[in-house]
C-alpha cells in the first residue's frame, strides 16, 4: 500500500518521508524501514527506528506524521497488553491490525499516518496487513511511504512466494537500498525486524553497508 501524503510538505508536523516494507516468508515475516525524518526540505532526524513493537511478536512499520504514527502505535500497544492479560494468551496479528485500522479510520480527519502491521501468531503464523483509511487487507507483502513509488516495479518483479527467511531478509534490504538511493525523503540506515515462532530478531544495517546497484561515480572511477 502507498503511504500517500508522507512527503506532503504543506502538512503540519514532522513527516517520515520514508520507505517501509513487510513480507511474509514460510514461518514468519520480515519488516524493514529507512531511518530518515524530515520537516519540509530539511532532515531533522537521520536515525529513527520506524519499526515499533505492538506486542511480543507483532510489530508495525510507521509512515506519515511522526507524532501521529507513534501515537497510534502506543495506543494499540497498550490495548493489546490489556487484551492479552484479559484473555490469558498472546493477541492475534489480525486483532492488532484491526485496532490500528479502527483508530486510523475514526480519526482520519485529524491524523496523517499509515501503518503496516506484521507479526506471527499461533493460528495463522506469519502475516502482513495493510491498513489505510479504513482498509484492512492481508497481503503477502506491503510497501509504503514516499520511497514505495520508486520500488513497486522491483518488488512486483522480484517477489517470489515461498522464499526462505534469509532470502526474504536480503530482499527487504535490497528494496530499501534501492528506495533510499532514489527517494530524497528516504535515507540513513536500514532497520530490519524478523519475527517467527522462535521470537524476534532486530538488525540495523549502516548506510555504507547497504548494497549498491547503480553508482555513476564508482563507474567513472573504474575508467
Amino acid at each position: 500500500m502507498q503511504g500517500g501524503t508522507v512527503s506532503d510538505c504543506s502538512s503540519k508536523g514532522l513527516k517520515m518521508g520514508t520507505t517501509i516494507i513487510a513480507i511474509e516468508f514460510e514461518g514468519g515475516v520480515v519488516l524493514g524501514s529507512d531511518s530518515r525524518v524530515s520537516a519540509g526540505e530539511s532532515v531533522v532526524n537521520r536515525v529513527m527506528n520506524k519499526l515499533s513493537p505492538l506486542h511480543d511478536k507483532i510489530y508495525c512499520a510507521l509512515s506519515g506524521s511522526a507524532a501521529d504514527a507513534q501515537t497510534i502505535a502506543e495506543i494499540v500497544n497498550y490495548q493489546l497488553d490489556v487484551h492479552s492479560v484479559e484473555v490469558g494468551e498472546d493477541p492475534l496479528v489480525r486483532s492488532a491490525a484491526t485496532l490500528v485500522r479502527n483508530i486510523s479510520y475514526k480519526y482520519k480527519e485529524e491524523l496523517s499516518a499509515h501503518l503496516i502491521v506484521a507479526g506471527w501468531d499461533r493460528r495463522q503464523g506469519g502475516q502482513v496487513f495493510a491498513t489505510l483509511n479504513g482498509l484492512l487487507s492481508r497481503q503477502p507483502f506491503a510497501v509504503g511511504g514516499s520511497g514505495s513509488f520508486y520500488v513497486y516495479g522491483f518488488v512486483d518483479a522480484e517477489y517470489k512466494p515461498g522464499m526462505s527467511k534469509e532470502e526474504t531478509q536480503q530482499f527487504v534490504i535490497n528494496t530499501l537500498a534501492l528506495a533510499m538511493s532514489r527517494d530524497g525523503s528516504s535515507g540513513g540506515v536500514a532497520f530490519l525486524v524478523t519475527i517467527d515462532s522462535k521470537g524476534v530478531e532486530e538488525k540495523c544495517i549502516l548506510g555504507n553497508q547497504l548494497p549498491t546497484f547503480h553508482d555513476p561515480e564508482a563507474r567513472e572511477n573504474k575508467k
